[in-house]
Formats: structure tokens, sequence, C-alpha cells
């Protein structure tokens, strides 16, 4: 499966979701995150269990076992500037066919990629990211699937949700219908198919 999980560095991490993952054993995963969390913290419990086969991020140097299962051949990292990482979920959910960015051009990040030159500038076209399944986390929501965030928990989070055929929010809170105001709602319930209610206090 192709899995996106919302955070960075630990912030606005669905961390209950991530030790169900964990606990159930799936294997051969792609991960999608900004970052691969730390060895005991965030995604970075997935990469030590042996669950992702491919991660799809920006950092991975605050968790040392991603970099050694690279370097012994046992995971396949695709290092993407951060920017860059965004814009591709980003277009990915709003049906864009791929953006076009200067970051990387002349550098190891444009090999094999499509490079578009604009009135003499030349350009990486950066296509669009989506996944089967997102794990996000929200500090609260309604019983429609609307959220709200907290702090810089609004993070990857949102478009997350945009760019994902199934999205499961973790959250601390789930109201009424009605009970979130219409200009509080961060992302609305049309993208958000599973609540799951966690005692996991979000403090970023």
């Amino acid at each position: 499966s192709m899995l996106m999980i919302g955070g960075f560095l630990g912030a606005g991490t669905p961390e209950a979701l991530v030790d169900a993952l964990v606990s159930i054993g799936r294997t051969g995963l792609t991960l999608i995150a900004n970052d691969t969390g730390f060895p005991e913290k965030g995604v970075g419990k997935l990469i030590v269990s042996g669950q992702v086969k491919t991660v799809i991020t920006s950092h991975i140097g605050t968790n040392k076992f991603t970099g050694d299962k690279m370097n012994k051949g046992e995971i396949s990292v695709e290092l993407v500037p951060q920017g860059t990482l965004a814009e591709q979920i980003r277009a990915g959910g709003a049906g864009l066919g791929g953006i076009l960015t200067p970051t990387g051009v002349g550098t190891v990040a444009q090999e094999g990629k499509e490079i578009i030159n604009i009135e003499g500038k030349d350009y990486i076209l950066a296509l669009p990211i989506k996944a089967d399944v997102a794990l996000i986390k929200a500090y609260k929501a309604d019983k429609a699937g609307n959220l709200v965030y907290r702090l810089s928990a609004r993070n990857f989070n949102p478009i997350m949700a945009t760019a994902s055929t199934t999205v499961v929010a973790e959250v601390e809170q789930i109201g009424e219908i009605g009970d979130l105001k219409a200009d509080e709602v961060m992302t609305p319930g049309i993208f958000v198919d599973y609540l799951v209610l966690s005692e996991v206090k979000e403090h970023g």
C-alpha cells in the first residue's frame, strides 16, 4: 500500500494509529512522510519494525535506522526537497498534472525527471503524489468528520487528507454536528472516512 502519514518530526503525527499499524505487522509499505521520525517516536517505529519497503521523504537524519537500512539495501529511500514534497502532495489532492520547481535543478534531484524551460529558466516537473491511505492527526472533529488542527500539528495533515483514497483521522475530541463553526473547519469532512478517538494529546 501507498501510505501517507502526517506530522513533522513527531508534531502532528497520529501516534495511536502508528502504534496500531506496528502491532498489525503489515509489511511492504510505501511510506510518504515529511521525515522518518525518531526510532522510538512517530513513523520511525515503522522503519525500526521493518514494515516499510520504500520511503518518500525529505529528511532521514533523526532516525539512524533509516540510513542503516538504506545502506544495507533493506529499504529504498527517495529524498525530495521538503517544499517540493508538500507541493506534489497538494497537486495530487487538487487533481493537477504536477508542479514546476527550480529547486534541485543541476543536482541529483533532477535525475530521471523531465526538465521544462520557461523564459530561459529550467524547472523540474515534479509529478503529483497520491496514496491509498492517509493516517492523520487532528485536535478535534465533529461526527461529520470536519477537522480542526492545533498549532504546528497543522503541517502535512491537511494536504494529505486531500490526496488519499481513504483517510483515517486520529482526534482528541469528537463533537456533535454543528459544534464547529464553519470558519473553524480546516479539513472538510468530505475528505475524512474514519475517525479514531485517541488519548494521545498533541502539544506541538
